[in-house]
Order: structure tokens, then sequence, then C-alpha cells
């Protein structure tokens, strides 16, 4: 009577930790299309992407490259002050959006170009993304907003 208690609670034990193992892949399957990871111009200039991979660009969009296109078609370059990217988006700017100002796209790079499909801009005179901010600091062009 004993051992068949015995072997009860292990089956139960088995069960469990293979249910935990299939979860586990599960979530980690549906997430890997869902995980943006962050990355500097100068990161993307040392070792360029697949052009399938989506991941989130950010720095600083360059004086003098912002060019509204025909229709909704934006290009601007992204800097962290150690190298420049250029960018293409289609669509309507945040309200935020403008030359020596923060941003961070989501999007693809392709052909040399980052391709954007979402662009984030800073919200208010003293934020930076903090990704940003630790890009530009490592390249020696940030400045918090209180040094001035």
């Amino acid at each position: 009577m004993k051992s068949l208690k015995k072997q009860r609670r292990i089956q139960i034990i088995a069960v469990a930790m293979v249910a935990l193992v299939v979860s586990t892949a599960l979530i980690g399957f549906a997430m890997r299309d869902g995980i943006n990871f962050f990355r500097s111009p100068s990161q993307v200039v040392e070792e360029p992407p697949v052009a399938s991979e989506r991941f989130r660009l950010g720095g600083l969009v360059e004086e003098g490259t912002l060019i509204r296109g025909d229709g909704d078609t934006i290009r601007f370059n992204v800097t962290d002050g150690g190298a420049s990217i250029p960018v293409t988006y289609v669509g309507v700017l945040p309200d935020l959006f403008e030359e020596n100002q923060g941003m961070i796209g989501t999007g693809t790079y392709e052909g040399g170009v980052f391709k954007a499909t979402e662009i984030l801009a800073k919200h208010d005179e003293s934020y930076l993304p903090k990704e940003v901010a630790d890009a530009l600091k490592e390249q020696g062009v940030y400045k918090p907003a209180d040094a001035d």
C-alpha cells in the first residue's frame, strides 16, 4: 500500500515537471518575436544585424538630415556621436519629434538603412530614454539637461 502512494507521488511530480518544461518552452517560443533588443548606431555599424531581425535603434536625430518626402515618407539620420545611421519611416511622426532630440525607433536594418515601423520621441525637456543616454555616455556626447 505504501509503495503505491509513493509511486503515485513520483508520477505526479514527474507530470508536473514535464508540464513546467513544456509551458516554459511555449512561453519562450511565443516571446521570441516580441523581444526587441536595443542598439546604438555605433553598435549597428560595428556588427550589422541580419535583414530580418527586428530591433530598437536609439540616439539623437542628426541636425540637417530631417527630410519630409512625398506623402508620409520621412528620412533622417540617427547618431550617437560615434556613428550615424540613415532612417526611413512611413507614417506620422510624434509631435515632439525634431532634430537634435532623442528618439527610439523599432524596425529592421536593410541595405544600410534602418526601416522604422514605429518612432518614439522624448516627452519633455529632461527626458532621454535610458538606453539612448547610456549609449551617448559611452561615446562621451551626453550632457544631462540640468548641466546647462
